[in-house]
């Protein structure tokens, strides 16, 4: 049994370095398409450091309270083209599918989120994409 056991890891272990050698290994599969919707925003000129910063918590806070959301990252513009025509902070979210993205954007959060968004909203551009690569 013990040879019988020995033999089985044995097999195991040449099977999976010749996959690693001709490359069919997970790292080399490529990634599943996923759903992005990126948002940037223009406040209004009254908006206060303050105001803003509270929106920029707010909108990270989301991805703890709306289980559809697979990732969230922001920053803000810094570009030296200067062609960000008034939008400065930037916001990328993640999703699994469009339907994910589609029970986030009625969520009661998403709502009181935006609810304290529009009074120091100027503008807002608005992108969705299945990522390629």
């Amino acid at each position: 049994m013990r040879n019988f056991t020995v033999a089985v890891v044995c097999s195991i272990l040449v099977v999976g370095i010749i996959g690693m050698a001709s490359g069919n290994n997970v790292a080399d599969k490529p990634a599943e398409k996923v759903y992005r919707h990126v948002v940037l925003f223009k406040f209004k000129e009254d908006a206060t450091k303050a105001q803003i910063q509270e929106i920029v918590t707010a909108f990270g806070e989301l991805k703890n309270q709306i289980d559809t959301v697979l990732s969230y990252e922001y920053g803000t513009d810094v570009s030296p083209e200067k062609l960000a025509k008034g939008f400065s902070h930037c916001f990328f979210v993640t999703f699994r599918s469009k339907a994910d993205l589609e029970a986030y954007l009625p969520h009661a959060a998403h709502q009181a989120f935006t609810a304290k968004l529009k009074p120091i909203l100027s503008d807002v551009l608005v992108v969705d994409y299945w990522a390629e690569s």
